[in-house]
């Protein structure tokens, strides 16, 4: 590789950890894919037998790993082999922009190897080249990540984001993460128009990279470290939703009270697979490797939503494959609280903290209706397992009772065209004392100035930030008709989610009520919502 071809490395993994980590043991990856980490080796195992067959995802980053057939470095690598390789918006030159860090990150997805095996080793794996800093930026990077988003005639189900951009090079006068970057609103366009699902590593360390962390159609996702031999606990060195302002830096904190981070998911001492084949020396840290968990887990959930809608099976239809639905389920199915037993908690695996050691209980989040999201968990620990459980338990229309367990792709809107409320009666009285978890996954509203009217982004064009509507989510007793009478509710003005975890107060019925509260932009809001309660003990 020239000196012109060489790749400039700014994955948000790339930062050196190990004085920070110091009491850390050195794991294998399959530590943070078996259950230690994710539980998603489970999956891969009768009865179930998921790995992401038939299934596309797709990579974005400076470089990108290499492809056997392709690259003389991946002669050997028996391992990792990526679907599809591309330099921006065509079919990648041999040997170039090959890259260690997106090899490394794409092991995590893909890796068939016994020892380092990924999450998803089956996938389709289209990875793009942007192209160094100094000739690309983010029109570049926005046209790669539209050409990925088109590959498999159209049908990529997740795109893994662990490289960003500084606010230092945004062209903007006063940068700061308003959702207004070209990158960022690029990303949210792109979510909406291809039904895709952007999952981006979060800002760390000493920051920098903070573009496109500012979206609202995506997932960010925090790194976790090891405590007590589980995954559990976000790492000393992520900066989480709300960074310290480091001198000289614009603010890496998104513009007013919106949170970041939707998911923590594994990210430190992982050995993973180079673009040779060979086992990396080094353990690689950071959230650049504990995003490639959530999409390989994607990956994995929509090969069994494939599978339902082949056989035709009740409660599913081609919903299953929207992006909004993925968001919800996989939120909602993040760990918080341990269960001990008596399935109060739903069956929670472990008990997630932040750096100080505070759990969702501890936090504002559950303290205050307005903050959908943790600073620095999200919703809680990533769980492929668990999410096969939300995602498996099918999709349930408002239009009669739903089951305990359960997800719908619907629309609300001004009364017109939708109704302005949905209620979902769940049919079953839950246990006092038992949680209720749901969460809400709605789009920002960006659209493309398409100057030359051929229905994709190229470069020069703009997008257009139409704003997001107001949704709000209650729990309710059953007979309540007034949500001044909930048991709890989410209703932030800034955020594209709502979520709750909370009790209830006794056993009965409930029901959670999903509001069109205030329009914005169009006057019908399609939505996804996810819900998962403990029936009551007969």
């Amino acid at each position: 590789m020239t000196r012109g071809q060489q790749v400039v490395r700014v994955g948000a993994g790339a930062i050196a950890l190990l004085s920070l980590l110091g009491g850390v043991r050195a794991i294998a990856l399959n530590s943070s894919v078996g259950d230690r980490g994710i539980d998603a080796l489970r999956l891969h195992q009768a009865p179930y037998s998921l790995t992401g067959r038939k299934i596309a995802i797709g990579q974005v980053e400076i470089g990108r790993p290499a492809q056997f057939g392709l690259d003389k470095t991946a002669s050997q690598n028996f391992a990792v082999r990526p679907w599809q390789a591309l330099f921006r918006t065509r079919q990648s030159d041999p040997n170039e922009n090959v890259d260690r860090h997106a090899a490394s990150v794409a092991s995590v997805m893909i890796s068939n190897d016994k020892a380092f095996r990924g999450v998803a080793p089956d996938a389709r794996l289209h990875a793009a080249a942007a192209g160094s800093l100094r000739e690309g930026g983010q029109m570049y990077e926005c046209q790669a990540s539209q050409a990925v988003a088109q590959q498999n005639g159209g049908d990529v189900r997740a795109i893994n984001f662990s490289f960003g951009e500084s606010l230092l090079r945004d062209p903007r006068p006063d940068a700061m993460l308003d959702g207004n970057a070209l990158l960022t609103q690029c990303i949210d366009w792109s979510a909406r128009v291809h039904n895709v699902l952007y999952v981006i590593a979060g800002n760390q360390g000493q920051g920098g990279i903070p573009i496109p962390t500012d979206n609202f159609n995506g997932m960010v996702i925090a790194n976790s470290i090891e405590m007590d031999g589980v995954f559990r606990k976000v790492s000393f060195a992520d900066l989480g939703s709300e960074p310290p302002l480091l001198p000289n830096r614009p603010s890496e904190s998104n513009v007013g009270p919106r949170r970041s981070v939707t998911l923590t998911a594994p990210g430190t001492q992982l050995r993973t697979i180079d673009a040779d084949g060979s086992a990396s020396q080094s353990r690689q840290t950071g959230t650049s490797f504990a995003a490639p968990h959530v999409v390989a887990t994607v990956a994995l959930l929509q090969e069994w939503g494939d599978r339902q809608l082949a056989a035709q099976v009740p409660q599913w239809s081609l919903d299953a494959r929207r992006h909004e639905v993925m968001k919800a389920v996989l939120m909602n199915a993040a760990d918080k609280l341990q269960d001990t037993g008596d399935g109060l908690t739903l069956g929670m695996s472990r008990t997630a903290v932040d750096q100080r050691n505070q759990d969702w209980l501890s936090a504002d989040a559950f303290l205050d209706e307005t903050k959908p999201l943790n600073a620095n968990l999200g919703t809680g620990h990533l769980n492929a397992y668990r999410a096969w459980q939300q995602f498996s338990a099918g999709q349930w229309s408002a239009a009669a009772p739903v089951a305990p367990i359960g997800w719908d792709y619907s629309t609300v809107g001004s009364g017109t065209d939708a109704p302005v409320f949905r209620d979902y009666e769940i049919e079953q009285p839950l246990q006092a004392g038992s949680y209720v978890s749901a969460s809400l996954a709605w789009n920002r509203h960006i659209e493309l100035n398409d100057a030359n009217r051929d229905g994709g982004y190229t470069i020069s064009e703009r997008f257009v930030d139409r704003g997001l509507n107001i949704l709000d989510l209650y729990l309710m007793p059953i007979d309540e008709a007034d949500p001044a009478n909930r048991i709890r509710g989410s209703f932030s003005d800034v955020d594209s989610v709502e979520h709750i975890f909370h009790p209830v107060p006794k056993t009965g019925r409930y029901k959670l009520r999903v509001v069109f509260r205030q329009q914005v932009n169009d006057p019908v809001q399609p939505y996804a919502l996810a819900w998962w309660t403990a029936p009551a003990q007969p």
